[in-house]
């Protein structure tokens, strides 16, 4: 588990049954604590079927729940960081066709894809499982097809003559993209919350970080070398990581 969608999965997969009382994540360690009153092998299965390479280390009989935490403060920060997300997708994907740049265009998908995520977390909390997955299926597609034009756009680039991309408008979008990143990645620090969902927000807050930065190098490469060579190798990797995502939330559909 190192995204919030692969949580989302579990906790999906898992929902049907009524003898699980309580999921424990540690997603920097990979792991899951299953508080339950039936046994283990119906749900092992079960999460063995999202094929995430598990395996069950140990059991435990009569184990008290955790005491769980009042999670208003952290919705309300994950509210913010959604919000960022979603603001800048619409930036990045605006001048992203502007300047002509595709880093910036996956950039702002990438960004879309936490949107969803966190999305998904957020807004189907206590709604029945066939809304949370018809949910999941229509964001993934939607995703997914997002992905695929942009692949379509690249390759199109790639074999035609076009216009090298706007390398001030990569650089300068690029940073402050970072910056809203950083911020978030702030927000949620600040929780100082060992639950599985801020901790998993905070991965992918900083895989975020990585990809501005490869943006911003791009930027760099195209306004030295005069090329838009830079500008579509970053926005391939990136669209890349974009449809992984949506493969993954379709995941939850099933």
């Amino acid at each position: 588990m190192d995204c919030p969608s692969e949580e989302q999965m579990i906790r999906m997969k898992l929902e049907p049954y009524k003898e699980v009382k309580q999921l424990s994540f540690d997603i920097p360690n990979r792991k899951l604590e299953v508080y339950h009153t039936d046994e283990v092998e119906e749900f092992h299965q079960a999460i063995g079927e999202l094929k995430l390479n598990d395996r069950l280390e140990s059991t435990e009989d009569e184990v008290e729940l955790p005491l769980t935490s009042d999670d208003s403060h952290q919705r309300k920060i994950l509210w913010w960081v959604l919000g960022i997300n979603f603001g800048f997708f619409v930036i990045e994907m605006t001048t992203g066709w502007i300047s002509r740049s595709m880093g910036l265009v996956a950039d702002s998908l990438d960004m879309l894809a936490d949107s969803i995520v966190y999305g998904l977390s957020l807004l189907a909390v206590g709604s029945a499982l066939s809304r949370k997955k018809r949910v999941a299926k229509i964001s993934g597609y939607f995703q997914m097809g997002l992905a695929l034009l942009g692949f379509s756009e690249v390759l199109r680039r790639f074999f035609s003559e076009s216009e090298t991309p706007l390398f001030q408008w990569m650089i300068i979008i690029s940073v402050l993209a970072l910056i809203g990143n950083l911020v978030s990645l702030w927000l949620i620090n600040k929780a100082k919350s060992d639950e599985a969902h801020m901790q998993a927000s905070a991965i992918f807050t900083s895989n975020d970080i990585i990809v501005n930065g490869g943006v911003i190098l791009a930027g760099v490469l195209v306004y030295f070398l005069d090329s838009k060579w830079p500008d579509l190798a970053i926005g391939g990797i990136v669209f890349a990581f974009v449809m992984r995502g949506a493969i993954r939330i379709l995941k939850l559909a099933k």
